[in-house]
């Protein structure tokens, strides 16, 4: 990989690819620009891709701002499904039938998911508890009580369906920053009586508004 020269300050938009972390990307980047100076604005899972916005140089100080922007994805929810990370990635812990969800449903229950709702952090998370973060107590077979936080959904479309006994909806979402998109996947599963997971996820824009904000199409991929 060629060295970038230095100093760099600024902020660079990366579509950040599936199967790595979101820090994998802040080393790669330190190594490019030959900085230590530089982080992300808002974690992606390693099996999320799309926009994340990374700080370099001075602009670290601006972190803070970006990281409390409104952000949008694109999700697929799978129905009848329930694992124990609430996505893909995780073991299957339940199954159901889940032929009688329809895009009719799926459009009424996400009624109910728009404005401020209340949240339960997924153990699968980096938030802290005692030193540790949750997801390292859960692969220690460690589940603690987590508080309910507050989120806002600002809108949740849903723009593609398809039927079956493990039905998968296509769900445009943006909200707040600190909500979990797998947790709102399980939420809606429960709602709709037959659990689901977040089987993928594409952030496409992180902002205030749509118009100004840092979008998918102005991103760099890693090459």
């Amino acid at each position: 990989m060629r060295k970038l020269p230095s100093p760099y300050n600024g902020i660079v938009v990366v579509d950040k690819p599936e199967g790595i972390t979101s820090h994998d990307v802040v080393d790669f980047a330190r190594r490019l620009y030959g900085t230590r100076r530089a982080g992300h604005t808002g974690t992606l899972d390693p099996g999320a891709t799309g926009v994340l916005v990374l700080c370099l140089g001075t602009a670290t100080r601006i972190a803070q701002y970006l990281s409390s922007s409104r952000k949008h994805y694109r999700t697929s929810v799978t129905f009848g499904i329930q694992t124990d990370t609430q996505d893909a990635s995780g073991e299957i812990v339940a199954r159901k039938d889940a032929t009688a969800v329809t895009a009719d449903g799926v459009g009424a229950l996400l009624d109910a998911f728009r404005g401020e709702i209340l949240q339960v952090p997924p153990m699968h998370s980096a938030l802290h508890r005692d030193g540790q973060r949750l997801y390292e107590l859960a692969r220690q077979g460690i589940t603690v009580e987590r508080e309910a936080r507050p989120v806002t959904i600002y809108d949740a479309a849903l723009t593609g369906f398809a039927g079956g006994v493990e039905p998968v909806a296509e769900i445009e979402v943006t909200c707040s920053t600190g909500t979990y998109i797998r947790t709102f996947a399980s939420d809606l599963g429960d709602a709709a009586g037959t659990g689901a997971i977040m089987s993928a996820l594409r952030r496409t824009w992180v902002g205030e508004e749509p118009a100004s904000a840092l979008r998918l199409e102005d991103a760099w991929t890693l090459d």
